[in-house]
C-alpha cells in the first residue's frame, strides 16, 4: 500500500476509536450524571477549555513535539474523560474535562498539519496537483471518521439494553417528559433511573480501552513525517506568534460580515447542545429509558453524515440561501412539535423523526456555515475560522451551562429567539454582499463546507 495512504487510514482509524468512546459518553453525560446537572456542567466547561486551548496551544505543541506525538499525547486527554466517568464527581468529571478540552484543538490541528504535509509529500513524488490530493486524504478521513457517531451510540444502547431491571412508567410520570418536565432529580422515577453499576462499568470499560487502541494505533503505525517538510511547516506555524494570531482573531471582529455571522455561529452550537444535552434527557430517557439514546442518537449521526455529503454535492446547484431556508423552517417546525408533544412510549418512531430532522437541518448548519465563512473571507481564513470556532463553542458552553437551570420550555423558546435572529443576521450578510457585488454569482459559486468542524464531535 501506498505509505501516504497507509498513514491517512492510520489516523483516520484511530479518530474512529477515539471518538467511538468520546460520542457516546457525551451523549449520556445529561442522563448518566444528572445529579446537581453534573453532567452537563462537565460539557460545559469541556468546551469552555477548547475556547482556550484553541488559541494558543496548538502551534506551541505541534512546534515541540511534531504531529505524531501531539496527536498521541492529545488522544490520552480524552481517555482521562472516560477515566473521569468511572467515578463520576464534581472532583473527577470537571478536572477531566478540562483535561479533555485542552487536548482537542492540538488534536485536530495536528491532524490537519499532518495530512496536509502527507498530501503535499505525495503530490510532488507523482507531480500531481496537491490540493487535489490534500482533499481526497481529507475525504478518506471524513469518510472513516463520520461512523464514529454510529458506533459509540449502538455500544452504549446495546450495552445498557442489558439491564435486568426494567423500570415501568406510569402515565403520571409520563405527564411529566417533555417540554414541561416536572420531574426533580429526587423524585424521578421514570426511564431515567440510572443502570446498575456493573453495566456501567462495562460501558465504560469498552469506551477506554477504544481510546487506549486509537493511542496505540498511532504510536505503532503512524510514521514520522520526513524531518525537512516537518521543518518547513513548523517554520509556517511559528510565523504568526500567539499574540498576533490572538489580535487578529478580534480585530477580523472590524469586519461588519463577520459580527453579523456570530448569531448563526452561536445557534450551531446552541441547537447540538439541546438535542445532546436536553432531547436525550427530557423526551427520551424521561419516558423510554436511557438505553435509547444510543438508538435516537445513531439516528441522528446517519442522517447528518448522509445529508453532509449530499448538500455539499448539491448546494452548487441550489445555492446556499435555499438550503438555509430548508434547515431554518425545519428546525422551526422542531421547536415548536417538541413544545406541543408529549411523549409516550407508544409512539416509539416519533422520538426517531425529530433527531433524523435535526440532523438535516444541522447538516446545512455546518456545511454551509463552514462554507459561508470559506467565501466571504477568502483572504483572511486563519482569523475567519478561529472566529468560527470561537462562537461555536460559546454556544456550547452557553447551551451547557443553562441546561440544568431552566426548563426544556424556556431552551427551546431561546432556541427560536436565536434561530430567528441568525436568520435576520445572515439576510443581512447576503444583502451586503449582493449590494457590494452586483452581478457576481456568489450564491450559485460551490459552497462545499465539508463535513463537520472540530467542535461538532469534540
Amino acid at each position: 500500500m501506498e505509505r501516504n495512504l497507509k498513514n491517512v487510514l492510520v489516523i483516520s482509524f484511530g479518530f474512529l476509536l477515539l471518538f467511538t468512546a468520546y460520542g457516546g459518553l457525551q451523549s449520556l453525560q445529561s442522563s448518566l450524571n444528572s445529579e446537581e446537572g453534573l453532567g452537563v456542567a462537565s460539557l460545559s466547561v469541556l468546551y469552555a477549555a477548547l475556547i482556550l486551548s484553541s488559541m494558543f496551544l496548538p502551534p506551541i505543541l505541534i512546534k515541540k513535539l511534531g504531529c505524531k506525538w501531539t496527536i498521541a499525547i492529545s488522544m490520552c486527554c480524552y481517555i482521562t474523560f472516560s477515566l473521569g466517568n468511572f467515578y463520576a464527581s464534581w472532583y473527577t468529571l470537571i478536572p477531566t474535562s478540562v483535561i479533555l478540552g485542552l487536548g482537542g484543538a492540538p488534536l485536530w490541528s495536528a491532524k490537519c498539519t499532518y495530512l496536509t504535509i502527507a498530501g503535499t509529500l505525495y503530490a510532488e513524488k507523482a507531480g500531481k496537483n496537491a490540493k487535489d490530493i490534500i482533499n481526497q486524504y481529507f475525504g478518506v478521513f471524513f469518510l472513516v471518521f463520520q461512523s464514529s457517531g454510529i458506533w459509540g451510540n449502538l455500544i452504549s444502547s446495546l450495552i445498557l439494553s442489558q439491564s435486568s431491571t426494567k423500570v415501568e412508567i406510569s402515565e403520571e410520570d409520563l405527564e411529566c417528559c417533555g417540554a414541561y418536565n416536572c420531574l426533580t432529580d429526587a423524585t424521578n422515577t421514570t426511564g431515567s433511573a440510572k443502570p446498575s453499576n456493573s453495566l456501567i462499568y462495562t460501558l465504560l470499560g469498552v469506551y477506554t480501552a477504544s481510546g487506549v487502541l486509537a493511542v496505540l494505533l498511532i504510536i505503532i503505525f503512524l510514521d514520522q513525517i520526513k524531518s525537512d517538510q516537518a521543518e518547513t511547516e513548523k517554520e509556517k506555524l511559528e510565523a504568526p506568534s500567539f499574540w498576533s494570531t490572538f489580535l487578529a482573531t478580534f480585530r477580523h471582529l472590524k469586519d461588519k460580515r463577520q459580527c453579523l455571522l456570530i448569531p448563526l455561529t452561536m445557534y450551531s452550537g446552541f441547537e447540538q447542545g439541546f438535542l445532546s444535552g436536553d432531547y436525550t434527557k427530557e423526551y427520551v430517557t424521561c419516558a423510554l429509558g436511557i438505553q435509547y439514546v444510543g438508538y435516537v442518537m445513531i439516528c441522528f449521526a446517519a442522517v447528518n453524515s448522509l445529508c453532509s455529503l449530499l448538500f455539499g454535492k448539491i448546494s452548487q446547484f441550489t445555492g446556499r440561501k435555499l438550503l438555509f431556508a430548508l434547515a431554518t423552517v425545519t428546525n422551526t417546525a422542531c421547536i415548536i412539535a417538541l413544545l406541543l408533544w408529549k411523549p409516550h412510549p407508544k409512539q416509539l418512531a416519533v422520538f426517531f423523526v425529530f433527531p433524523a430532522l435535526w440532523g438535516l437541518a444541522d447538516a446545512v448548519w455546518q456545511t454551509q456555515t463552514n462554507g459561508l465563512y470559506g467565501i466571504l473571507f477568502e483572504k483572511h481564513k486563519e482569523a475567519a475560522f478561529a472566529n468560527y470556532r470561537l462562537w461555536e463553542s460559546l454556544g456550547f458552553v452557553i447551551a451547557y451551562g443553562y441546561s440544568t437551570k431552566l426548563q426544556a420550555y424556556i431552551k427551546l423558546y431561546i432556541l427560536l429567539s436565536v434561530l430567528v435572529l441568525s436568520m435576520v443576521t445572515y439576510g443581512a450578510v447576503e444583502y451586503l454582499e449582493a449590494k457590494s457585488s452586483p452581478g457576481t454569482p456568489a450564491a450559485t459559486k460551490k459552497e462545499n463546507g465539508g463535513p463537520h468542524s472540530q467542535e461538532t464531535h469534540m
